[in-house]
């Protein structure tokens, strides 16, 4: 038997690092009585018992044993994601009103992000409460598992009907919108409100999210709210940030290019499909298909038949498949074909059980379900690193792999034909959307590259000269990403005045060897909204890598420009064609410094 010696805080410690242990391992973690020699039970999926575990985290009032999952430490911020919080102190510093909204790539670790936020706040200001609102339970389990990693000793409470939660009075709750929305009254003062997947807050003032902001600020009328998405904009409405709007400012500390750049994130490619799913005759409703009439027309034995085998014979060796179907039957079908084919497979609809959801994931996770359908499930919250081949829908699959270096993205919708490279997507208002597809085929490997490709970005393939000859744009693959270098000898900054608005701005040329092409990047520092904001964040990154100190003593851009000539330019810049100009993607200094957009 046990002896009895521990105090309250070290089994609430020991509590929080079989958490710790249970989320890396995947199982569940069941605390054995006292006549059991070890404290806990490891239990995976199917309810095996896989180990006895012995915890001792006494005296650890600040988790002195640091939480380190899939080999890094989760307390310590990644440098974008401290980067993250310090831009958003800066915005709020500079006395803007409103509410600003983080533009952050999937994968990025906004979970992580919002975590270090929280802790800061709470530690710096203890009598701060904060509301962090979502639309799915998945998504609050989650974030509130990336906290406890992040702060085992969390002050945290959760908010949700669906998980039969409701903790009133933490300094940070993690609430679901649909069970909040009503309970203004009952949640009471809040000083910070942090809406997750902010995207799908309505762009007119109704909704659950705006009534529920609505009442919290008639408690709290300095209440402020942040937003987190990865896409700033609504298809068919522009941007979150066009009135009538909750959001004001954008603010972006990343780009999917320097995330892929340094590892971060894996890349994205898709392969031309010769089976196509046809929406002729499919209705809208609210600028989405009617899910009846869709799977009507694409949940057919031999559109399913046809869909299945292509994807078996141009997976290889993926060893994770994740299928984006049209309705619950559809997904089930598929599933059902994939079992026949001799694929591992499981479906996952909103009506699957809690349980056996978290078995299917589970195995999905580990390898043992090969294949996985789902039915408007799994479009967010899902996190699975491993996932190299998604069939329809692209945006999870960008996660860093253990065994391939991208993820495949079979696109049987013709979502990226429509649409073009993810990084290259222009929110635009409502219209019938006319024009030339964004992307071509490479005839040797069927890669889908950008419309303006020279070569297949796979296998170097030429694309024949189009005539007339169009203006190239990016020379990539979907991700739009490829980029041009070049080494530099030296900069000339100067004043240059915008034939549009008539405002100032610095422009800067970049100049290489005697063949290169000197390059001219504009910043729009006098401008306002996010052009104006993106290019102040630009220049404070120059000033701050080039070592000119002495901008700071400047009066007027001229002044600026005058020391920014002196300062130390940079060994190599990348960039990419932008319409008429270059748009610089990052600048590399000899001191190993880096600046990106």
């Amino acid at each position: 038997m046990r002896p009895e010696y521990e105090t309250e805080l070290d089994r609430a410690n020991e509590r929080d690092v079989a958490a710790l242990i249970g989320n890396y391992w995947g199982v569940r973690m069941v605390k054995t009585p006292r006549r059991y020699p070890y404290d806990y039970l490891a239990i995976d999926y199917a309810d095996n018992a896989q180990a006895l575990i012995e915890v001792k985290a006494r005296k650890n009032e600040a988790c002195l044993i640091t939480p380190k999952l899939w080999g890094r430490d989760m307390t310590k911020l990644r440098e974008y994601q401290q980067r993250t919080i310090n831009q958003l102190y800066q915005w709020f510093s500079d006395g803007h009103k409103g509410h600003p909204c983080i533009e952050l790539p999937t994968g990025s670790g906004k979970s992580h992000i919002v975590a270090a936020l929280c802790k800061e706040a709470i530690q710096t200001w203890p009598e701060t409460r904060i509301l962090m609102l979502t639309h799915v339970k998945e998504l609050i389990e989650q974030n509130a598992e990336k906290m406890r990693q992040h702060w085992p000793n969390a002050p945290l409470g959760i908010y949700s009907a669906g998980m039969r939660r409701r903790d009133i009075g933490e300094p940070i709750t993690f609430a679901g919108i649909q069970s909040v929305r009503n309970k203004a009254n009952q949640i009471g003062h809040v000083d910070l409100v942090l809406i997750d997947e902010c995207h799908l807050v309505s762009h007119k003032q109704e909704g659950g999210y705006r009534k529920l902001i609505d009442d919290l600020m008639h408690i709290n009328p300095a209440l402020r709210v942040i937003g987190l998405t990865a896409t700033p904009y609504r298809l068919g409405h522009g941007y979150i940030t066009d009135e009538p709007a909750l959001f004001s400012d954008i603010i972006a500390p990343v780009s999917i290019e320097e995330l892929i750049f340094k590892k971060h994130l894996a890349p994205l490619r898709s392969k031309l499909t010769n089976h196509k799913l046809s929406v002729d005759g499919v209705h809208k409703r609210g600028g989405e298909y009617i899910e009846s009439e869709l799977q009507a027309a694409v949940d057919t034995d031999d559109h399913n038949v046809a869909t299945v085998d292509e994807v078996i014979r141009m997976a290889g060796d993926r060893r994770s498949w994740l299928f984006f179907c049209a309705g619950v039957k559809h997904a089930q079908n598929v599933a059902d074909i994939l079992a026949a084919r001799g694929i591992t497979s499981a479906c996952i609809v909103g009506e699957t059980p809690k349980a056996e959801r978290e078995r299917i994931i589970k195995g999905f996770k580990s390898g043992e379900i090969q294949a996985l359908t789902n039915a408007n499930v799994l479009t967010t919250g899902f996190d699975h690193p491993d996932l190299d081949l998604i069939v329809q829908m692209a945006g999870r699959g960008m996660r860093p792999k253990s065994h391939t270096d991208h993820c495949l993205v079979l696109d049987f919708a013709g979502v990226v034909e429509m649409h073009g490279p993810i990084t290259a997507v222009n929110p635009k208002k409502a219209g019938k959307g006319t024009g030339e597809a964004p992307v071509k085929a490479c005839e040797q490997c069927f890669e889908l590259n950008h419309i303006s490709a020279k070569e297949c970005v796979v296998c170097g393939e030429p694309f024949p000269v189009p005539k007339p000859p169009k203006a190239t744009l990016h020379d990539d693959d979907i991700m739009g990403m490829d980029t041009t270098e070049m080494g530099v000898t030296e900069w000339q900054w100067r004043t240059h005045i915008s034939r549009a608005s008539g405002k100032y701005m610095l422009a800067v040329t970049y100049y290489g060897a005697i063949s290169d092409r000197p390059i001219t990047e504009y910043l729009t520092i006098y401008h306002d909204g996010y052009a104006g904001q993106k290019a102040r964040i630009v220049l404070a990154n120059i000033v701050q890598q080039s070592e000119a100190g002495d901008v700071m003593q400047s009066e007027t851009l001229d002044d600026v420009a005058f020391f920014l000539n002196k300062a130390n330019f940079p060994a190599l810049i990348k960039f990419k064609k932008d319409g008429k100009f270059h748009r610089v993607t990052r600048r590399e200094w000899d001191n190993d410094k880096s600046s990106e957009l």
